[in-house]
């Protein structure tokens, strides 16, 4: 398979780009002056493409490689991908479900913690060395018990929900659908969701239907004793609204993941001291990213050796 040409856009984990370079013939877009050029003079090449959670494949990419067989995303989202038009050339696409599951349930429970109990703030005040002039901190808020409504039960969300139930926390959510197999309270809408919860943690796939789902509607449900936890992606959460909401107290607080135009974040968010800013590193662990590197190489291999994909999208 030393031929078939494997295009990556950015620089990926190390290890990853280590194991395509065994098996493939690598080619680096971002090390290129002109990627213009390049993707024209490695076109006839290029039968694999290595997507992100934040670059995917438009139309006109896709059909400036005539020969792609293969998109496998490295991340467990595939909305920035042209999926209709894959269907329609036979381009196969695959993701990495399951194995950072984990990794952002984990994180999401993380912001949860750090919202509340000032976590970040807390190490800034001892830092700075504030502690040793004042210990005249204001308290903070208590998780245990506190109700979560999970916007989105699927793997990770309920990774989640089962992380938070060790807090002692009563469950409700939201989905396209109610789930007939398990015991939390399903509510019809987002806005009744987030109105009868503490904390509201977007966890849903992204589509075209849920742009913006987390609204001033819903932010103002929420309330101002309310957080927002978002490990999802950006475009969920109507940003300027958050914005507002938080810096007018209608929002107790915010732990963020991801944001609508990685890697600016604005600036007001910066500003606040109830809010946590994270940069998009929810599944980023050691462990998932070589697990993640192992399920692309083998969805990789599997289409090149005539055998079924492990995780097909397309």
């Amino acid at each position: 398979m030393e031929s078939i040409g494997v295009l990556t856009p950015i620089p990926m984990y190390s290890g990853l780009e280590e194991e395509l370079e065994k098996r493939f013939k690598l080619l680096k877009l971002w090390t290129a002056p002109n990627k213009g050029e390049f993707i024209r003079d490695h076109a006839d090449s290029i039968r694999v493409y290595i997507g992100t959670s934040g670059i995917g494949a438009d139309a006109d990419f896709i059909n400036a490689l005539p020969n792609l067989e293969i998109i496998a995303s490295f991340s467990v989202g595939t909305d920035l991908i042209d999926l209709e038009l894959c269907k329609e050339r036979g381009i196969r696409v695959t993701n990495t479900p399951d194995v950072l599951t984990d990794d952002v349930a984990d994180i999401a429970i993380g912001l949860i913690l750090s919202v509340l109990r000032r976590i970040s703030d807390c190490d800034r005040y001892v830092r700075d060395g504030k502690w040793k002039l004042s210990r005249d901190y204001n308290l903070t808020t208590k998780f245990s018990g506190k109700t979560v409504g999970v916007l989105g039960l699927g793997r990770i969300g309920r990774a989640i929900a089962n992380r938070a139930e060790g807090f002692g926390c009563p469950i409700i959510y939201h989905s396209r659908s109610e789930k007939q197999d398990v015991k939390y309270k399903y509510y019809p809408s987002v806005v009744e969701l987030a109105a009868n919860c503490h904390i509201l943690v977007v966890a849903c796939a992204l589509t075209k239907e849920n742009h913006n789902i987390v609204n001033r509607e819903v932010i103002d449900a929420l309330g101002p004793r309310g957080v927002l936890i978002n490990v999802a992606r950006g475009a969920h959460v109507d940003e300027p609204e958050l914005v507002s909401a938080l810096v007018e107290g209608r929002l107790a607080g915010a732990g963020l993941d991801v944001y609508q135009n990685e890697p600016n974040v604005p600036e007001e968010l910066c500003k606040l001291e109830n809010v946590v800013l994270l940069f998009h590193v929810g599944s980023s662990t050691f462990e998932t990213r070589v697990d993640m590197t192992d399920l692309v190489i083998r969805n990789i291999e599997a289409h090149f050796s005539k055998k079924p994909l492990l995780t097909p999208v397309v």
